[in-house]
């Protein structure tokens, strides 16, 4: 048997702190070298230079420097990473398909790549022409060029299956941890009181729903608070204006926080989780939220119906959405028992140990090959 070796490309790097991506290259990594694999992780690093290592807890880090934090920073920091690797040997995880064209270098050094690809970028309706035409061609391309694509939800794999053969095609969702206990002093910080807020965490964009969100809940004075954690700019962005404009005096922004301790107090005490996303995959912030025991109220589509299930409330627009949280808001034995039988759900689904089994188990078959 080959040793067991794994780099893994596409993210910002570990230890993470930006992202979905990121936490799933952390947990993996510190999972499989307890596993005895050797691990590579690839990090943007934001001086100018030449490329360098690290460890971190046995992980290798191999730090690229790119200072540029923009779409042209991103597709340099991607190439050198790729052509770092491919003089390596071992198998690929790549976390996403936004350059995934630069990966035919892969294919021209015989290298097995596996390719996660993430939800569908291209239908995102913050993107200019420009943008969705690239991501639009690289999910053509991360399908046709990786030696094994990863779907994570099954709704990306009725997707990939158009373009790729379903055996080629593994569904593995996203993972969260259970959060059993949090520290109530972290949400006093903010003057919030258990079970007396409703919380939303989700970039501030239209196809997130956040303007019809504020919008229900501001339709009347209400007796908790609808808390929003986000990057907020209404001085600058227009839609963010349109949210300041539309939200009453119960609403409040907290712009953004990374603090993972403090992320897990809001949603472990809040009333009700509002996830208004309408595009992708499995989305991070709805499992964590179901791992945080939230009961959910979740735009209507198939991406979420999926992850929550039956135990979840769903809005189609602003209106439904208003009548929806004036329903749950008065109705507390309905909120013990939706936030019981989601957390079930998470534990039967979602737990980080079995998503990380399943991609131990993918990547050592093509380690094999």
């Amino acid at each position: 048997m080959n040793e067991l070796r794994l780099r893994i490309l596409g993210t910002r790097g570990i230890p993470a702190s930006h992202g979905g991506f990121e936490t799933l290259a952390q947990k993996l990594s510190e999972y499989l070298v307890q596993q005895g694999w050797s691990v590579t992780v690839y990090c943007q690093s934001p001086e100018s230079g030449a490329i360098y290592e690290d460890d971190l807890d046995g992980i290798r880090l191999v730090k690229v420097p790119e200072p540029r934090t923009d779409a042209l920073g991103t597709m340099r920091y991607d190439w050198k990473c790729i052509r770092h690797a491919a003089k390596e040997e071992g198998v690929v995880l790549t976390l996403g398909y936004n350059t995934a064209l630069f990966n035919l270098w892969f294919r021209f050094k015989g290298i097995k790549n596996i390719i996660n690809m993430d939800g569908m970028e291209w239908k995102r309706s913050k993107w200019g022409v420009l943008a969705r035409t690239w991501f639009y061609l690289n999910d053509w391309a991360g399908c046709l060029i990786g030696n094994h694509l990863i779907a994570d939800h099954p709704e990306i794999a009725k997707h990939l299956a158009t373009r790729r053969s379903i055996n080629s095609i593994t569904m593995i969702p996203y993972g969260a941890d259970l959060v059993e206990s949090a520290n109530v002093d972290l949400i006093r910080n903010f003057e919030l009181e258990p079970k007396q807020f409703l919380l939303c965490v989700a970039r501030i964009e239209p196809e997130n729903s956040i303007l019809e969100i504020v919008r229900a809940f501001s339709s009347e004075v209400r007796s908790q608070k609808l808390v929003i954690v986000g990057a907020f700019n209404p001085k600058s962005n227009s839609y963010h204006a349109k949210i300041h404009e539309a939200a009453g005096e119960h609403v409040v922004f907290l712009g953004a926080i990374y603090e993972k301790e403090t992320v897990e107090s809001l949603r472990f005490h809040c009333s009700l989780y509002v996830h208004g996303h309408t595009v992708g995959g499995t989305n991070p912030t709805l499992v964590e939220a179901m791992g945080a025991g939230c009961a959910i109220l979740a735009h209507d589509n198939p991406f979420n119906r999926w992850v929550a299930g039956d135990h979840a409330i769903f809005f189609r627009d602003e209106k439904n959405c208003q009548k929806r949280i004036d329903q749950l808001l008065h109705d507390h034995d309905l909120l013990a028992k939706m936030s019981k039988d989601g957390n079930e759900k998470f534990l039967e689904f979602f737990r980080w140990t079995m998503i990380l089994e399943q991609y131990e188990h993918i990547i050592a078959s093509m380690n094999d090959q």
